[in-house]
């Protein structure tokens, strides 16, 4: 069946083998790439090994736009079948506890890393680099299962984002000599709840107010996220001040890019919702 499309058990199969190797990739446990493959073969309808390599790769394209981690020995690679997507939903949906374990180990490395090893890059837009080919297809994919509500949803993921940037501020802070500073940065969510418009009330070395809100992800930088109606009033009344911190890779190596207002030089903004009131 050398060139066919692959049937949705064999998409099954693989995807399901695909998940075990990850399961220990992300655990750090020993596993074989090529034993998993050649136990695998003989389910498939006479499928190369070089093929099953590819749909692997594959694989870890559909992942990445569904915002998750992926097997870093298989490179992402573009367009697939769309059957594929169905089949890793498929497979999420049938294993919830997969979702939940992430959020225990993105909570438990945010922990872990040290808030001096954030490394902040430009964002996507002031990287001078061209959009990747592939970001139409990661785009409908999240637009598709919807990634950004996802990851709103997580509180746990959230929660863990936002502490790890708590830290992160106070490290910054005490590193250039502000100690005083440091000790007057608030976690403003956890403290005054959700209403503020921002997560973190911190500084600037010199003294100025800094008031971030934090956006967190296990998967890509270009990872769609929410935002709501409050934080971007917020974000224009106080333009000086406010920031988005957005925080990428988190369950593996934390990285992260701010944005700053107006939000409209970097993203999109779409409305998802809307509020209906009785005439």
């Amino acid at each position: 069946m050398a060139g066919a499309d692959w049937t949705d058990d064999e998409n099954r199969l693989i995807v399901a083998d695909y998940f075990a190797m990850l399961a220990n990739d992300c655990a750090g446990r020993p596993y074989s790439k090529a034993a998993h493959r050649r136990a695998l073969l003989p389910y498939l309808n006479g499928r190369t090994e070089g093929s099953v390599e590819f749909k692997h790769q594959n694989i870890s394209a559909v992942l990445k736009g569904f915002g998750e981690t992926w097997i870093s020995g298989y490179k992402p690679a573009f367009n697939f079948q769309a059957s594929l997507e169905d089949a890793v939903a498929e497979w999420l949906a049938r294993n919830p506890r997969w979702t939940e374990r992430r959020q225990d180990g993105a909570a438990a490395n945010g922990g872990l890393h040290e808030p001096s090893a954030l490394w902040i890059g430009p964002a996507p837009t002031r990287s001078n680099q061209p959009p990747p080919q592939e970001l139409e297809q990661m785009l409908r994919i999240a637009r598709k299962f919807d990634v950004a509500g996802r990851d709103e949803r997580n509180r746990a993921l959230g929660k863990a984002g936002e502490e790890f940037v708590l830290d992160y501020e106070r490290f910054t802070l005490r590193a250039a000599g502000r100690n005083d500073l440091a000790r007057k940065v608030r976690w403003t969510s956890q403290e005054d709840g959700d209403g503020a418009g921002y997560d973190i009330g911190s500084f600037q070395p010199d003294g100025r107010l800094r008031l971030i809100e934090v956006k967190t992800t296990n998967g890509w930088e270009r990872t769609p996220f929410h935002i709501s109606r409050n934080e971007l009033d917020v974000a224009n009344e106080r333009r000086d001040e406010w920031c988005l911190m957005r925080l990428w890779n988190f369950s593996r190596e934390p990285k992260a890019f701010e944005l700053h207002p107006p939000l409209e030089a970097h993203v999109s903004l779409t409305a998802t919702a809307f509020q209906a009131g009785f005439q």
